[in-house]
């Protein structure tokens, strides 16, 4: 059997697999990889990785091939995740797993479905995407003899529950994973992959739509002094090509605002290992201070134009009279609920389970899900 090598060259500050604090669950492995691969390889195989392909990330599924979904929007957080990674010498492994996972809780139609479900919630402990792959990960996935979840480690678990926030889980979620502490820093930089992606896939998406355009976008000032630089660079390229050119050179800015302000953060507060991290409890990643005002910008341009367009909030409405009364129904007739989400209810609760069902689906299973329970011709 070949031995995998843990890389020697990460820096002191990485989290390295022959350092985890391991597993939940004992288990022999069939091979050698290092354990944040095997974390990795596990979220890759799993049954809500792949039911990111038919989630929607702005533009629902069937309303066109070409546009991101929860899938794509992951390997592409992978991709930046990685690029981070790899330059300031931390683990790639650790990275590209949390950028995996970063979305599996995540419900049909985007954020609005985790709305709906949260006020549906609201008695019941509410609903957050976070802490649902979290859930995802550590007792719903169903593939491994002895115990549920995909048993990853004490490394990956804890940057999946402190996605976004260090401080957001419920306290008994929170006590394992050294409470109101700063995650790695590969754990930190999924927030700014997550965003950096989302970012400019959204103006591509946008663009495609014809939700925005590129005039509106010349008034935003990151935008227009990419653009610029590109159009300098060559003068007669068409519009098609100066987007996916700007979008690039973009996301290579931020990259490399994000890098150098880390290893500018490392620097100041003294931190050469992961328990230097720990003691200086302090976000070593951010963008600069001013990425971070013209980034904001941009933000504020995508919200107020492409995702509260009419058009998109004509499927958000859409969206939630679906889910509102796929939950209720489910609740008031919960023999419609597939077998083995009927037996987690005594475990669980009846609107835990029927919440996690639906959160569970795809955009294009919810679509039918409600025709078959609430058009009298569709088939059941």
């Amino acid at each position: 059997m070949t031995t995998s090598v843990e890389r020697t060259d990460l820096a002191g500050y990485a989290c390295k697999s022959s350092l985890s604090r391991g597993r939940k669950h004992q288990e022999e492995f069939r091979d050698q990889r290092p354990a944040f691969e095997r974390d990795r390889d596990r979220i890759i195989h799993c049954a809500a990785f792949r039911r990111l392909e038919y989630k929607t990330q702005v533009f629902v599924n069937h309303e066109g091939d070409y546009y991101r979904t929860r899938l794509t929007h992951s390997l592409e957080v992978a991709q930046i995740g990685r690029a981070i990674a790899r330059r300031l010498q931390l683990n790639e492994e650790l990275t590209e797993a949390l950028a995996l996972a970063h979305d599996l809780g995540h419900t049909p139609f985007g954020h609005t479905g985790e709305d709906v479900l949260n006020t549906l919630m609201k008695s019941h402990g509410g609903f957050e995407h976070n802490l649902q792959s979290f859930r995802v990960v550590d007792e719903l996935e169903e593939r491994y003899p002895g115990f549920n979840g995909l048993n990853l480690t004490w490394e990956v678990r804890e940057g999946i529950i402190k996605h976004s926030s260090p401080y957001d889980a419920p306290a008994g979620i929170m006590a394992e994973f050294l409470p109101g502490t700063i995650p790695s820093i590969e754990a930190q930089l999924i927030n700014y992959a997550d965003e950096i992606a989302y970012n400019n896939h959204d103006i591509d998406d946008g663009l495609k739509s014809g939700y925005i355009t590129l005039d509106m976008l010349e008034r935003v000032e990151l935008w227009h002094e990419t653009s610029c630089t590109v159009r300098r660079k060559h003068p007669a390229i068409d519009d098609r090509r100066l987007v996916f050119q700007t979008i690039s050179a973009l996301i290579g800015l931020l990259i490399n605002d994000l890098c150098a302000t880390i290893s500018a953060n490392l620097d100041t507060f003294g931190i050469l290992t992961q328990d230097d991290l720990r003691r200086a409890n302090r976000a070593v990643v951010h963008f600069s201070d001013q990425i971070t005002a013209r980034n904001l910008e941009l933000k504020r341009f995508l919200f107020q134009n492409l995702y509260r367009h009419h058009k998109v909030d004509k499927m958000r409405v859409k969206a939630e009279i679906f889910i509102t009364r796929l939950f209720e129904t489910y609740l008031r007739f919960p023999n419609l609920l597939p077998p083995k989400y009927r037996e987690r209810i005594e475990r669980f609760g009846l609107e835990r389970i029927v919440c996690d069902y639906i959160a569970g689906m795809t955009d294009r299973f919810a679509l039918d899900e409600y025709k078959r329970l609430f058009e009298p011709y569709e088939r059941v």
